[in-house]
């Protein structure tokens, strides 16, 4: 239910191997290529950068182009941050959009977003707590100033950018949550990452689906 995409400063960076999750754990479809180097949180690859209204970045955004990045981590403690953050990253990016007033998929899809993050904070709060670790609770560094920049913008151009990055935001935790299962060791986590990587994929396919829909509704009125 998270979306792990951008996971702290304090992640190293570990090189994993790609598992083939189906249509997404978070964002569902296929992974990519399964030697592909993972990517720690705030690399520097354009995918996972900021982009303003009007750009290329908005204007090519391809919802069905497949996204290999990861956020590895090297502990559990680690992964356990990670995902807290990504849930937080997706439920305020959320609120964001309710409050400028989105309407209609994207309304619905930031409100699933609210309560399916939520339920996965408080599954995790409960392992963390087994383990004695601290979760954050707010936004990772690169999500607020992403966040800063999606304040500027409004209408149309703020919902594509919403969707596009719902769509970066899923597929990276999904490749990150394939990841960390193999990784870990823990029965806990285990359960968890089983249990929450459905809902993810989930998110991954209506994202995707949305924000495709979003385009060609887009296209259609100008």
């Amino acid at each position: 239910m998270f979306t792990f995409a951008s996971c702290g400063d304090n992640n190293k960076a570990v090189t994993s191997e790609n598992g083939n999750a189906d249509d997404s754990y978070m964002n569902g479809e296929t992974l990519g290529d399964s030697n592909s180097t993972s990517m720690p949180a705030g690399a520097s690859d354009p995918s996972n950068k900021p982009a303003t209204a009007g750009t290329d970045r908005i204007q090519n955004f391809d919802p069905n182009a497949q996204n290999t990045a990861e956020a590895p981590h090297a502990t559990d403690a680690e992964f356990m941050m990670s995902a807290a953050h990504s849930d937080q990253n997706e439920i305020q990016q959320s609120k964001m959009a309710l409050a400028k007033g989105v309407t209609g998929m994207v309304k619905e899809h930031a409100n699933m977003m609210i309560a399916d993050h939520t339920k996965s904070t408080a599954d995790l709060k409960k392992i963390a707590a087994k383990k004695g670790v601290t979760l954050p609770t707010d936004m990772d560094a690169e999500h607020k100033a992403l966040a800063a920049e999606m304040e500027k913008l409004s209408g149309k151009d703020f919902e594509a950018r919403y969707m596009q990055q719902m769509v970066l935001d899923h597929q990276k935790t999904v490749n990150t949550m394939v990841s960390h299962d193999k990784m870990t060791k823990d029965a806990d986590l285990k359960g968890f990452i089983a249990k929450t990587l459905p809902v993810v994929q989930k998110h991954l396919g209506s994202s995707r689906e949305h924000s495709h829909m979003h385009d060609n509704t887009t296209k259609a009125t100008e």
